[in-house]
């Protein structure tokens, strides 16, 4: 197994239709409201955008994040890409 075939194991995200998000191997929630929510995954940031979004559970020590509301995306940024583009448009 490569590092990138490591690192993806212990990264998953389950939808449950566009209202409930698992996300596992989650580092950090940089930034969250009800339109956005940034997060430090071990696959790298990931951005989840919608509306109403919650945040109902959040453990860090299991890495797991649990989100209710209506989920319009879920993107990843590039690392090299810095906190322009989504993140301005999100937040700026």
């Amino acid at each position: 197994m490569n590092e990138y075939t490591d690192m993806s194991a212990a990264h998953r995200l389950e939808l449950t239709g566009r209202e409930r998000l698992t996300v596992s191997g989650v580092e950090d929630v940089e930034r969250f409201d009800e339109t956005g929510i940034i997060m430090s995954t071990t696959a790298g940031t990931l951005v989840v955008t919608g509306e109403g979004l919650h945040i109902g559970k959040l453990s860090l020590d299991g890495g797991e994040l649990f989100v209710d509301g209506r989920i319009d995306s879920v993107t990843y940024e590039d690392q090299g890409g810095g906190r322009g583009g989504l993140f301005a448009r999100l937040f700026g």
